[in-house]
């Protein structure tokens, strides 16, 4: 069962209990994929599936920041149940440790001694990591191995 097909199963289910919460998530889920299907001009692959649901989380994330400093505990608590039912729908991200991991090994290929070589680091290890890690994470990472 594809990702999509869950998030549609799931739906039925909200509905059926009545968990106006899940139901109005996965919802807007599905209204998120089906805006990247109408920009692709087709359906989606489970890939395309994730990475319309980590923009939806990854809003969710900048809204929660701002909420914290603007010290609204009430809409908080809102958006970090979104944030907590969106993310039951995403593959697990790596760690840091997996991500240096994998960028030592590329790090290793390319024979990158510094921070000039950062760009052919980064153009082979986001491809592999694609879904996996998030963007900003893995150049902080890069960069560390590189300058240290």
């Amino acid at each position: 069962m594809s990702l999509k097909q869950q998030l549609q199963q799931d739906l039925k289910e909200a509905l059926r209990d009545r968990d106006e919460k899940r139901k109005s998530v996965i919802r807007m889920a599905l209204a998120a994929i089906l805006n990247a299907e109408v920009e692709q001009g087709g359906e989606l692959d489970n890939a395309d599936v994730v990475a319309a649901l980590r923009k939806e989380a990854k809003q969710r994330r900048e809204t929660i920041a701002e909420l914290r400093e603007a010290d609204r505990p009430e809409a908080l608590v809102q958006e970090e149940m979104e944030l907590a039912i969106l993310e039951e729908y995403l593959p697990r991200l790596l760690s840091r440790e997996e991500i240096a991991e994998e960028a030592r090994q590329v790090i290793a290929q390319v024979g990158a001694t510094g921070m000039r070589q950062i760009g052919p680091v980064m153009g082979q290890l986001m491809p592999k990591l694609k879904g996996r890690a998030d963007g900003r994470v893995v150049n902080e990472i890069v960069r560390e191995l590189l300058s240290g």
